[in-house]
């Protein structure tokens, strides 16, 4: 219950910032996805299930404030969820190195999957522009907060989370 709560509370959290303080923190018009980081992080310290649950309601929150489709973010971050969770048996909380590949992968299939549903099937082929513009300085962005956030849930993973997993 403890676990629940605190995805609860990350999650509002995260989405909060998200929508207030990083919309305007925005670097050539592109701001870091920092629901990518939390799902990520979620998936490879407490599995498939929470991440993926985490990640469908983070996703139902991108699609009822801000998209036009209900339900595209949360299929996405969904199974967003689920794949970084599979990293959870090959996670050791000191490697930095698995976490950042995580994150860079997550938030280029979640960029590359959004160009193709929504930019491709409505006949815009511009996607090196698209690419150029808006992947790459977002993926650089999300990986550079990913890097400042990732050592507060390394704390949060030891202090709050592990007591849990040892009851």
């Amino acid at each position: 219950m403890k676990k629940f709560i605190i995805n609860f509370l990350l999650l509002v959290a995260f989405f909060v910032l998200q929508t207030t303080v990083f919309n305007r923190l925005t670097i050539v018009g592109v701001m870091p996805n920092i629901l990518i980081i939390l799902i990520c992080v979620t998936g490879f310290m407490q599995g498939d299930k929470a991440a993926c649950i985490l990640g469908f309601f983070a996703g139902l929150l991108v699609d009822l404030f801000s998209f036009r489709i209900i339900g595209f973010h949360a299929l996405l971050y969904c199974v967003l969820g689920f794949v970084t969770g599979q990293f959870h048996n090959t996670f050791y909380p000191e490697d930095f190195k698995l976490p950042l590949l995580v994150i860079t992968g997550g938030d280029l299939g979640c960029s590359l999957l959004t160009y193709f549903f929504t930019y491709l099937f409505r006949s815009r082929f511009h996607f090196g522009f698209y690419f150029l513009n808006v992947t790459l300085p977002e993926l650089a962005y999300t990986l550079f907060v990913g890097l400042l956030i990732y050592p507060l849930f390394l704390l949060l993973y030891r202090f709050v989370l592990s007591k849990r997993i040892q009851e």
